[in-house]
Formats: structure tokens, C-alpha cells, sequence
């Protein structure tokens, strides 16, 4: 059943890299990455597999040189091609950042991240709006992506990332599609993610109703919203937060766990421990990944902080329509975490989908095809709200 694909499997003695590359590889499809840039990465990487700095080196190297290109056609007045090299350019900073540990170097690499992608969205998204949610004192950083050419108020999705995305990423993969179906999109930095962990120091929360509750009180305050009709959507590790959302927040129109989180995420950060302990290339995430999104000294405090993250007596309480994806050859989340999810959901209308090696889509989160998986959610959308 699982494939073997150098696509999927571009590092074989390295799944933190294999990994990391296919998430960056699925941005393809909008334009946010070139397989063939990634190939060359690829191709110095494999040559300097020993060494672990090679991975920020290399992927930071290519963003420096596509970002130059930008701000020579951006001076020049070609701003659509500038567009187009700065986004390609931010992905490829954040995608290095990735396994770089929290500091400044980690930091001054986010920032030219974030400094290439906002250049970017300004140049081909202009639909693409800067915001920030008001959130306990201070505020969660975010993107509202509105639907060109609607004009009365319209369906809303609140999106929501996983343990090591962010919102640059999901408002082009989700918020893309959702705009041509006349929705819009707030894709959001949570807790512990993106924006507001880096440069905000916002650590996630096992509660997580707290930034649903806080999302929607934002975009139901916006005249462009439809207030009746705001599902809400979380990806990967996502996939405990959009549940836990609608455990609780009861305004919101639908949830869509975009990839199931593991059922006991207590054990699952004890195997990260326990794996990184041997050899930290069996697994997707660093070892200060967790703990560093926690807001713990080490993975040890972030074992016993992941306690109090579980959806057991909790997705009973879940009333609205609800879609929960997976894939069938989901090595970071287990197919049966999906299947555990869905019967333990306390609505009557809800949906699980399994993707299949054949029909593409089966690796986490659908990322080794991520459009069946976001054209499937966006159709499941339209039908349930």
C-alpha cells in the first residue's frame, strides 16, 4: 500500500527532511514553490546528509537569491513577477526555519520569511487583507482573503494551522480555492503558531474555544460576513483544535478536521520523546518543536502539558455538520485516530473521508495532493452550511 515514491520519500534515511520537503513540495499546485527549485535543494542536501545546519544553509540560500531577483523586477516596476519570486522565496525561508531552534538566527530568518511573503501577497493577492484579532490583551495575527467580486455578505471560513505551519501557507492553499466558490477566509495564527508564537509569544493552549470564540467574534463583527454561515477548519495538529472549537463555541456553522490529531496526544509527544532520544530523523518533528509550541522548558514538561490535550468527553458535545479527512498512509497521525474521531462525534451530520494511494491524497493532511483534499473540503462546505 505505501508508496515509495522518491516524491514522497525524497530523503529515505530521513523522514524529518522527507517530510518537511513534501509539505513544501504541496504548496505547487498555487504557485507558491518550483519542483524544479526544490530539486536542486534536494540535490545538495542529499550531498550534505551529515549535517544538520545544511538543512537552513541550502533552503535559505535559494530564498536569498529568489528574493534578490524580486527586488530587482520590483524596482523595476515588474511587480507581478516580483510577486510571484518573493512568494516563492518566503516559502522557502520558512520552509529552513523549520529546524532551526528558537533564538535570534531562528527569528531573523521568520522575519525574511514574512518580509517576502507580505511583498508577495501585495503584489498578486491585493484580496489579501493584514489583520489582527483581538485575543485576551493582545491580538493573533492573521489574513482575511475575500471573495472577489461578492458583494453581499458571504460564508466565512475560519482556519486554523497546525504544530509547525503557518497562515502564509493556508490562506494560498485553502483560501485560493474557497475565494473562487464566493467564500472568504480568515486563515489565522492561532496559539503557538506562525506569527504569534514567533514574534507575539503566544504558546498554544489545550482550551483551545478561547481563539475560536475569539476568531469569530472578529470576522461576525465585519459587514462582509455572513454570521450564519462560519464553519470553522483546522489542519494536522489542527485537527484537536477545530473539534475542541466547536465542542464549545456553538455559533460556528460546521468544523472540518483537515487530518485527524492523534487521540492521545499525551502518548504520541512521549514517542517524540522516546524517538528523539535514538535518532530524531524517524520522526517529522524536531525535538524542540513541541515543547517550544507548549511554552515548556523541555520535552519532559511538554508530556505532562500534553495530559490536558484530549478530545475524550469532549467531540460528544460537537452538534454541527462535521467533516473529519485522512489518508490512508498517514505516517505522522494514524488512520485509526480519524476513525476514533468520527465515532465519537456527537453530531448527527458528519462525514469521514479516506483518501487512498490510488486516488491520491493519502499521505498527512492529503499534502502529497493536497487539492483533492482542499476541493473536497470546499465542496462538503457548500453542501453542509
Amino acid at each position: 500500500m505505501p508508496s515509495s515514491g522518491t516524491f514522497i520519500h525524497h530523503f529515505p534515511d530521513n523522514f524529518s527532511w522527507s517530510n518537511a520537503t513534501l509539505v513544501t513540495k504541496g504548496m505547487a499546485p498555487y504557485g507558491a514553490v518550483a519542483l524544479e527549485e526544490i530539486d536542486r535543494i534536494g540535490e545538495r542536501l542529499k550531498a550534505r546528509s551529515t549535517e544538520p545546519q545544511a538543512w537552513w544553509e541550502e533552503w535559505s540560500a535559494m530564498a536569498g537569491r529568489l528574493e534578490q531577483t524580486a527586488d530587482s523586477a520590483a524596482a523595476e516596476g515588474r511587480n507581478f513577477t516580483a510577486g510571484n519570486y518573493y512568494i516563492r522565496a518566503g516559502n522557502y525561508y520558512f520552509t529552513g526555519e523549520r529546524f532551526i531552534e528558537p533564538g535570534a538566527e531562528k527569528i531573523a530568518m521568520y522575519r525574511k520569511a514574512l518580509r517576502c511573503f507580505h511583498a508577495g501577497f501585495e503584489r498578486r493577492y491585493p484580496n489579501i487583507e493584514r489583520v489582527d484579532v483581538p485575543y485576551e490583551g493582545k491580538a493573533l495575527a492573521a489574513y482575511f482573503m475575500k471573495a472577489p467580486g461578492v458583494a453581499a455578505r458571504a460564508p466565512t471560513v475560519v482556519l486554523f494551522d497546525g504544530l509547525d505551519n503557518c497562515k502564509e501557507m493556508s490562506v494560498l492553499f485553502a483560501g485560493i480555492e474557497f475565494a473562487k466558490r464566493g467564500m472568504h477566509t480568515l486563515a489565522i495564527d492561532g496559539p503557538g503558531q506562525g506569527e504569534s508564537l514567533r514574534l507575539r509569544d503566544i504558546h498554544t493552549r489545550y482550551d483551545y474555544e478561547a481563539a475560536g470564540t475569539a476568531a469569530y467574534d472578529y470576522v461576525v463583527s465585519r459587514p462582509d460576513v455572513d454570521p450564519r454561515k462560519i464553519p470553522v477548519m483546522g489542519y494536522s495538529f489542527g485537527g484537536y483544535y477545530a473539534p475542541r472549537i466547536c465542542a464549545f463555541e456553538k455559533r460556528y456553522a460546521a468544523c472540518i478536521a483537515f487530518g485527524a490529531m492523534h487521540w492521545d496526544i499525551h502518548e504520541w509527544v512521549s514517542n517524540i520523546r522516546r524517538a528523539v532520544q535514538s535518532d530524531v530523523r524517524t520522526v517529522a518533528q524536531s525535538h524542540f518543536q513541541v515543547p517550544w509550541v507548549f511554552g515548556a522548558k523541555d520535552l519532559d514538561e511538554a508530556v505532562e502539558m500534553a495530559r490536558k490535550f484530549h478530545l475524550g468527553g469532549v467531540a460528544e458535545r460537537i452538534e454541527c455538520p462535521f467533516l473529519v479527512l485522512h489518508g490512508e498512509n498517514d505516517r505522522i497521525v494514524p488512520p485509526d485516530s480519524g476513525e476514533r474521531l468520527y465515532a465519537a462525534v456527537g453530531s448527527k451530520r458528519k462525514t469521514l473521508k479516506v483518501f487512498t494511494v490510488d486516488e491520491g491524497g493519502a499521505e498527512h493532511c492529503q499534502v502529497d495532493n493536497r487539492q483533492v483534499g482542499v476541493d473536497y473540503i470546499a465542496d462538503w462546505i457548500a453542501a453542509n452550511i
